[in-house]
């Protein structure tokens, strides 16, 4: 945070005079004249990036057509959606008009409930006030109503169908009460409080994030200046021992006298950075599993420019996580390896298990780790919303340009998987309260995210997400070598994560059916992120493990026993049989610089 930045909120903290109208008028003036030139350069962006009136984001027309068409075909089913709707309409406005008349309803119970998770209506005015309690389930009842219209409809696919109801819900969480001044109670409150400092504060937080992402709008989550690459994020101790225009690999320090025998290689997915795993010391799995005794090495993947436009998903093998397993080697006297695969660095690791298998080189890896790792992408969840020809088509054309999927596109779409949590909720945060967004070092790294290269990123959204080849028997090949997972003999521990909405549980847990090797899968609480980094320090959330993997994936949770706190130390119980004999702690041999490394702190 700046010093001015600072001084705005240690000014807003102190007792505020009551609202001055001339004052505000002033601020706004000095405020808008500040800005001007700001939207000026926001519109000329706007304008040169304005698509054609017929543009269609997320390839709905052909689907909302047919929708439209199945009710007037049909208007029964319109009218008995209609009625059921007005139904409960009328009774949440019976129970909302006796209780501003301070009469108590009949029923007490709330006609519709916000979701478990949804924390747009926690300020207390939501439930006490009849005015704000009926303006909050009137508008849940409309969306409930919105998708419950489009799942009646008949002659749409499940695809069309999971479509249409994503645009009902990016549709329904913009025009969410909370976004809205006098529709908050929060900001009607904080208005009261301030004199209308929060809304002037707000204004002025815009304009920021206009110059800040030049020209267009990237609303900021975190406060940037609180983290620093090398200093309180990805600063666990480590030398830079190889290098080459694909990646970087790092050795890390060791914290004990004696360590494994076998060394651990961790593949972090190239969508985003590195760092996830080393974060802040007490949630660094990279510190962590130091700490345990393993010699860590880390890829930390180049952010790609045009020069890498024709890189391929096997390249990062080859040039990869092969030349890591022969650096290792080379640094340790070790020709075999435990290895760790997240996202899709563990899809990667999948193919490579496969690949050398058949070179007949398997125990070049004696075990794999695959965090939140998709391999059958089936029902890989709403990203494949985003893959129907028209969108690869105009994919292909933004990446034409510049040979990558730029990192921008990509927050983009992540970001809209979680609307109302990494969007919204910064508008009504940052715009209407006026307030700075928390230090959080989860959204620093979410926020640092990277190029994909052009001829990687369209065979990854083709043959793997919109073709599902990777579970055929050579649907793909690396380096001409056919790909078959049912080949695998690697004993492999699967974690996955409840909530994940990047590579749902029971999409990942297809795997522990394809290959033909021993798998342990463990299921964390929470998300993609916070499930995997729930380390023994926090113990935040629990997990679920067993020893037998069925074939369906809610048998397998059936028969699953619950515990508490973090999955580190069970993952440690199982690898340990694949660590070898401890030995005398190992150093770098040689350093082409400390870690992190240059290649992690390139912006996208």
């Amino acid at each position: 945070m700046t010093a001015a930045k600072k001084q705005q909120t240690d000014n807003r903290s102190s007792n505020t005079p009551a609202y001055d109208p001339v004052a505000f008028q002033k601020a706004m003036m000095l405020a808008w004249e500040e800005a001007l030139p700001v939207l000026q350069e926001f519109a000329q962006h706007y304008a040169e990036n304005l698509v054609e009136q017929d543009y269609d984001p997320f390839n709905i027309r052909e689907a909302y057509t047919r929708l439209m068409n199945d009710y007037l075909n049909d208007p029964q089913k319109y009218w008995n959606q209609q009625a059921e709707y007005w139904q409960q309409f009328t009774k949440l406005w019976k129970n909302a008009a006796l209780k501003m008349l301070g009469e108590k309803p009949e029923d007490t119970g709330e006609v519709v409930q916000p979701q478990t998770g949804d924390r747009r209506f926690k300020a207390p005015e939501w439930q006490e006030n009849a005015v704000f309690d009926f303006i909050k389930q009137s508008y849940l009842l409309t969306c409930a109503w919105m998708e419950k219209s489009v799942q009646a409809a008949d002659g749409l696919s499940e695809k069309e169908k999971e479509k249409l109801a994503f645009t009902a819900r990016q549709l329904a969480g913009a025009l969410s009460p909370t976004n809205f001044p006098m529709t908050n109670p929060e900001v009607i409150r904080e208005t009261i409080e301030t004199g209308g400092k929060n809304l002037i504060h707000g204004f002025e937080n815009l304009i920021e994030d206009l110059k800040r992402s030049k020209g267009a709008l990237k609303i900021s989550t975190t406060d940037y200046e609180a983290f620093k690459v090398g200093e309180n994020l990805a600063a666990t101790k480590g030398d830079v021992i190889f290098q080459n225009e694909l990646m970087q690999l790092i050795q890390y320090a060791p914290s004990t006298g004696k360590v494994f025998k076998r060394p651990l290689l961790v593949i972090p997915p190239w969508i985003n950075k590195y760092y996830i795993l080393d974060l802040r010391p007490d949630n660094s799995f990279v510190k962590w599993a130091v700490d345990q005794g393993h010699t860590v090495f880390m890829i930390s993947w180049v952010n790609p420019d045009k020069k890498l436009k024709d890189t391929r998903f096997d390249d990062y093998m080859e040039s990869g996580l092969l030349e890591a397993i022969n650096q290792i080697e080379k640094a340790t006297g070790e020709s075999s390896i435990n290895a760790v695969g997240y996202c899709l660095g563990g899809t990667l690791l999948t193919a490579t298990l496969s690949y050398l298998k058949a070179k007949g080189q398997e125990d070049k890896i004696a075990s794999a780790t695959m965090l939140t790792t998709l391999t059958d992408f089936e029902h890989a969840g709403e990203l494949k919303l985003f893959m129907d020809d028209e969108q690869l088509a105009m994919m292909d054309k933004l990446m034409k340009h510049s040979g990558v999927l730029e990192a921008k596109e990509l927050q983009k779409t992540f970001s809209l998987l979680r609307a109302n949590d990494l969007i919204w909720s910064f508008v009504v945060n940052n715009y209407l309260l006026g307030r700075e967004p928390f230090p959080f070092d989860l959204l620093y790294w979410n926020d640092d995210s990277t190029n994909m290269p052009a001829e990687m990123h369209s065979f990854y959204l083709r043959s793997l997400y919109r073709d599902n080849l990777m579970v055929k028997p050579g649907g793909i090949k690396m380096k001409g070598i056919p790909v078959d997972l049912g080949t695998i003999k690697t004993p492999i521990f699967m974690l996955s994560t409840r909530e994940d909405h990047i590579a749902p549980w029971k999409a990942t847990y297809a795997l522990t059916q394809l290959t033909g090797g021993p798998v342990k899968f463990t299921l964390a609480a929470s998300g993609h992120i916070a499930g995997v980094v729930n380390s023994p320090a926090k113990n935040k959330y629990c997990y679920w493990s067993a020893d037998k993997t069925p074939k369906n994936a809610d048998k397998w949770l059936e028969g699953a026993s619950q515990s508490e706190g973090s999955w580190w130390p069970a993952w440690q119980k199982w690898i340990s049989g694949f660590t070898g004999e401890e030995i005398e702690a190992r150093k770098a041999l040689k350093s082409l610089e400390p870690a992190p490394g240059s290649y992690v702190r390139v912006k996208g």
